[in-house]
């Protein structure tokens, strides 16, 4: 085996795992920031006197959300170097393109809660018009955007996965699937966020094993031509 084959057995490997990495980064902080979010969703109903747990419960969610974010873009990244030259221009550029409206949006609803969190903390609860504004752009901003930027990244990777045949076909299924329920539910349930980092969970864990065989296997190969070389 060449110096060239060996480095890029190596490249191979190494690009999957880092993907699994960012992914299961990304899917592990943004499921406990949403969980601890909608276990406060009681006492977010309304302009009303938040506990103290509360309010820690929804500091440490919006602390970990920038993190998320930076993980869910690592993550994008590398998947799609690990395309190569099998990437569609067309489906890159909507999986591309959604993915950064994912984070953007996300971004905007975090930051509109931090703001008004850091708000209630200095000043006390907020009117109720305005703190019903910001509930609402909160909602509209995730909900709605964010979520359904989430499915349409997933259909369009699903597509390049199914044109190019780098994913199993039953991967495959259930990212359409799960990509359509994001994108058609009109549900405003927070638990539905939850589709997504768990999607993207599995997507790393089968990256991460597939890497980790296909470099065992470099090595077994590497070794076998060294031998009789």
């Amino acid at each position: 085996m060449t110096r060239l084959n060996e480095a890029e057995i190596a490249h191979q490997a190494k690009s999957p795992q880092a993907a699994a990495v960012a992914g299961i980064a990304f899917a592990v902080l943004f499921a406990a920031g949403v969980t601890l979010i909608r276990l406060s969703a009681a006492e977010l109903g309304g302009a009303t006197a938040l506990s103290d747990a509360t309010r820690s419960r929804l500091n440490v969610a919006l602390a970990l959300m920038p993190f998320a974010g930076i993980a869910f873009l690592w993550f994008v990244g590398v998947v799609r170097h690990h395309l190569g030259a099998y990437e569609d221009q067309f489906f890159a550029t909507v999986s591309l393109g959604s993915g950064l409206l994912f984070v953007g949006m996300s971004f905007v609803a975090f930051a509109v809660a931090g703001g008004t969190l850091a708000a209630y903390q200095s000043d006390g609860p907020p009117a109720a018009g305005v703190y019903a504004l910001n509930l609402a752009i909160i909602s509209q901003a995730f909900n709605t955007y964010a979520l359904k930027m989430a499915g349409v990244f997933m259909f369009s990777l699903g597509t390049l996965w199914r044109k190019t045949g780098v994913m199993p076909r039953s991967l495959t299924l259930v990212t359409y699937v799960l990509a359509l329920v994001m994108m058609v539910s009109l549900s405003h349930n927070l638990w539905l966020a939850l589709l997504f980092p768990a999607w993207v969970l599995l997507i790393s864990v089968f990256i991460l094993v597939s890497g980790l065989r296909r470099h065992d296997a470099g090595d077994v190969d590497g070794a076998a031509a060294r031998v009789t070389g």
